[in-house]
This record gives structure tokens, sequence and C-alpha cells, in this order.
């Protein structure tokens, strides 16, 4: 329904969501929350088949999104671990990799991923939400913050001095429920008793993932990431756009992330 702009870039692809429901058959032990508790289940293995993916966390739970002609692939990587189930008129229907055999190609071996720099700027976030009904007592600052608060940088290569006064706000509205990740700065415009957080209240810090802009077609950007955070056990939200991905990581463990990302760069080189 948006009317074409000259200003406005569509990608080619069209994208499925997927959502991951747990059945409790976590590992013992396991604490991580986000990206790094489907790491080995989801990311990995689709990494391995060459499926390019865009992540979303939100407050509420992570949302995988494929493109669809990777569909079959991504059904028969899967259905050994998972039960997997599709929409019809609002019913879960299952699917079997039956429905999608036709066409199913076994994807080439993909060759060495890209190594992407990383960057961890000094702002501190949070990951909220919003009750749907308080949501119009805070549509103008919202509004204010998303169109008017900042003057957008256009140039892709920011420098690693700039980070330090990164600009990132993610709003997001799935099914009736609200996520929205701000600096703790901009949390203090909003009226405190709309916005909720979890019981603990945590900050979180940012990795910001490419040096220029990644695009959709490479696979494996956030297998990079999710799988070192799931060996520690360290709980990560992931959200990815086209010239960046970003994993949001609770402020205490920071500095083990930035550590363990450094060595993995310093292992595939």
């Amino acid at each position: 329904e948006l009317p074409p702009s000259e200003f406005m870039q569509v990608a080619d692809s069209t994208w499925l969501v997927l959502s991951v429901v747990s059945n409790g058959r976590e590992p013992p032990g396991c604490q991580a929350t986000g990206v790094t508790k489907i790491a080995r289940s989801v990311i990995a293995p689709l990494a391995e088949h060459h499926v390019s993916v865009l992540m979303l966390s939100t407050y509420q739970t992570d949302f995988i999104l494929v493109r669809e002609r990777d569909l079959p692939v991504v059904i028969h990587t899967l259905a050994g671990e998972f039960d997997i189930y599709k929409e019809e008129s609002g019913e879960r229907v299952p699917v079997t990799c039956d429905d999608v055999s036709n066409g199913f190609l076994k994807p080439k071996p993909p060759a060495s991923p890209t190594l992407h720099p990383v960057q961890s700027p000094q702002t501190r976030f949070c990951v909220l939400t919003v009750a749907p009904d308080t949501l119009p007592a805070i549509a103008t600052m919202l509004i204010d913050v998303l169109f008017y608060s900042h003057s957008p940088s256009w140039d892709a290569s920011t420098s690693s001095q700039d980070l330090d006064s990164i600009t990132f706000f993610s709003f997001s509205l799935i099914e009736g429920y609200i996520s929205i990740v701000m600096d703790a700065e901009t949390q203090k415009r909003f009226p405190s008793d709309l916005l909720l957080t979890s019981s603990t209240g945590e900050l979180w810090r940012m990795v910001r993932i490419g040096g220029q802009p990644l695009g959709f077609d490479e696979c494996g950007i956030v297998a990079q990431i999710a799988e070192p955070l799931a060996a520690a056990d360290i709980s990560a939200y992931y959200i990815s756009t086209f010239n960046f991905d970003h994993a949001l990581v609770p402020e205490e463990g920071i500095a083990e992330v930035i550590q363990l990302l450094q060595q993995r760069q310093e292992s595939g080189r």
C-alpha cells in the first residue's frame, strides 16, 4: 500500500517468518535466552545449508525470517529436530518433508563465511514492552523519537569514534505484542509507569556486526555471533537490518563477549 518512491528500496525476495516454540527439551543447565537459545538447533544448521536468515528478537520471543524460495531446504534441515507447522486460516497444520520435496535441491556447501568486524558502543540499552491499550499515551513521544529527535547519518562507513553516540531505536508490533529497544537516556523521556521490563530491569550493551552494508544474500552472519555466545551460555537479543546486525547482551557480560568474538576472528584468519 506504500506509494512508489525513489527513496524506498525494496528487496526482491519474499520472506517467511519462523517462530520457534519451546517444548521443554532444552539442555539441562542452559539459562541463555534469545538467539543463543536456538543457535545450535536452528541458526547453525541453516547456516550449514547455506540459508540466509534475518533475525528479529523481541521482548516476547524470537523470529527467524527466511526467503520463500529457501523453504524446501529449511524444512528438510529442521524436520529432524522439530515438529513443523504452517498456518492456514488461523489453524496450525503439520508440514512434512513430502509437502515441499518437489524441486528440492541439496544445497551446495557454502564457502568460508566472511568474518565481519564487530564494534561495541558505550551506550546502554533497555529492552521493553508496552501494554497495547497504553500505546496512545506515548504515541506522540514515539513519533518524535522515531522521526524528529535525531538527524540520521547516511554515511554507511561510520567511524569507530562515532560509535559512542550511536542512534538505535527499534519498535515492533507483532500480533498485538509490542517490543521496544531504546538507549537508557531516551527511556527517561517516557513515562516510567507505562514501560514494562523484566523484574531485574537489566541494561544491555550492543555488539554491532559489519563494516559495510551486509545485504541479504550472505549466510552464516547470525551463526558466527550466536554460536560462541551459546557455548558460553550468554543471552542475546539479535536484530538484523540491511546495513548492520545488532546483538544485545547483558551489560555485565560485555567484556567476555568482546573477548569471545575477538578470539573467533583471530581463529578464522
